[in-house]
């Protein structure tokens, strides 16, 4: 090779480090020094494939344990997201593709006939109309990838794959903690029917009670129809529950993958405690968020992309070759006669496209901005759902102990007011109203029990999983 040759060659190689997409950038978000709620925290950054673990054996319910295991062997949500993440990372490997040469082979063998009153044929020329045409070969090409479009397609795919990648883990937690907290009120119906079950036969015994007081004279009619509207609607709300229970178990079974008409759950009582959530958990737990680190991604692909646009205004550079053979004839067909070869650059430069490219820029940046803006918008909404949850946990469980003070003193209440009217001190209103508030202060306090498990869980959502 000459010199001139050398200088060009080490030209292009200077040439292919060039890239036009600008350093990359995250936007800056608001960050506090503390939570408002309790502990220290710091900015998230992308540490989303740390390990989660199975954060739901904190709640000890082996069902709960198995019910997860089949949502992840049979999701269709999870099976989409992972369909979708494939698909990216498919896309990723064919730019990756655009750093190689493309090899090609090809023949042909074929007879053809051309007109006799062709032009540019010399005068009492002797040419066959017709003849053969037999060729075999190798062509090669390789796009010159010199302002780095090749290199920022690439960058912007492995980032994208990475994106849909978190979205997989985003779909995955969020079915994981969706199943926890349909099973954790699951279970809250299943109390609420037994205390509802046992307050319908003891409404019943009251009804008795009341008739025989009825017949003996000793109460009016009144308070038989009194105890017995307390009876029915008792019985209403016990069927109105078993009806939201079912609802709840349809929703585990499609979430799991099983149809819900051959899917059931068996009513317990069991009582899930709640779990003791270190609620000063490092602040590295929010780097763990795999939204955030898809929102992340998503900016480095945008921003690639901005690379990619501007190399439009710079000439297309390739290099091509070929080998193979040629001959009207099979008999010498592979002889060396026969053979041909080329090679070559070539270039393809727009001088004029009405400002396509100028368009083209323009709305990758704009790309950038809203990649950016979002991953705003989902770094403060992560800080939001931390604080929340923090929030309720901690306001849960005064008004917890409060309601479950509430429901002994209404407990106490009805006893006394059943006693009342045994001894013909009080009327069945007292007792009716009693039986009311004793019912009512014990669903409140069940479901305050499965809100502060509620909380728990889209705590660990918010952090990103389990530690």
């Amino acid at each position: 090779m000459s010199v001139r040759q050398y200088a060009l060659l080490g030209l292009a190689a200077l040439l292919g480090g060039c890239s036009f997409a600008p350093e990359l950038k995250l936007p800056e978000v608001p960050v506090a020094s503390a939570y408002k709620e309790v502990q220290p925290w710091v900015p998230a950054q992308s540490a989303d494939q740390l390990p989660r673990g199975d954060w739901w054996k904190l709640y000890g319910d082996a069902e709960l344990d198995a019910l997860q295991e089949k949502l992840l062997a049979h999701s269709p949500d999870l099976a989409a997201a992972l369909a979708r993440y494939q698909q990216a990372l498919a896309y990723s490997e064919q730019a990756r593709a655009g750093l190689f040469p493309t090899l090609f082979a090809n023949g042909q063998a074929g007879r053809n006939r051309v007109s006799e009153h062709r032009p540019l044929v010399p005068p009492n020329a002797v040419i066959p109309p017709t003849y053969s045409n037999y060729s075999i070969g190798l062509q090669a090409n390789y796009e010159l990838d010199l302002w780095g479009r090749v290199r920022n397609t690439v960058k912007a795919g492995v980032a994208e794959a990475g994106a849909r990648e978190a979205d997989l883990e985003s779909v995955r937690l969020s079915l994981q903690a969706q199943l926890a907290e349909n099973f954790i009120v699951l279970r809250g119906l299943d109390q609420q029917l037994h205390i509802l079950a046992e307050t319908v036969q003891a409404n019943d015994k009251a009804l008795v009670i009341t008739k025989t007081r009825h017949d003996a004279g000793i109460v009016p009619g009144l308070d038989v129809s009194r105890a017995q509207t307390q009876l029915e609607t008792t019985r209403s709300q016990l069927e109105q529950v078993k009806a939201q229970r079912a609802v709840v178990e349809h929703a585990i079974a499609a979430l799991v993958g099983e149809s819900p008409s051959s899917f059931a759950i068996t009513s317990r009582q069991d009582v899930i405690a709640l779990p003791q959530i270190p609620l000063g958990v490092p602040s590295t737990l929010l780097q763990r968020r795999p939204d955030i680190a898809a929102a992340q991604r998503r900016v480095a692909a945008a921003n690639a992309n901005i690379g990619v646009a501007k190399t439009a205004y710079f000439p297309a550079l390739s290099l091509s070759a070929a080998f193979g053979y040629q001959s009207v004839s099979t008999g010498n067909w592979l002889s060396a006669p026969s053979n041909f070869w080329s090679i070559g650059p070539g270039m393809l430069f727009q001088l004029f496209d009405g400002g396509r490219r100028k368009a083209q820029v323009a709305q990758a940046e704009a790309m950038l901005d809203e990649t950016g803006a979002r991953y705003r918008g989902v770094v403060l909404e992560a800080f939001q759902q931390v604080e929340d949850n923090l929030a309720r946990l901690n306001h849960y469980q005064s008004a917890t102990d409060a309601e479950r003070a509430a429901a002994e003193a209404a407990q106490k209440s009805m006893d006394f007011a059943m006693n009342r009217y045994r001894e013909g001190a009080a009327n069945y209103l007292e007792v009716t109203s009693a039986q009311t508030q004793a019912l009512d202060t014990q669903r409140a306090l069940l479901t305050l029990n499965v809100s502060q498990l509620r909380a728990s869980v889209d705590l660990i959502r918010a952090l990103g999983g389990g530690w």
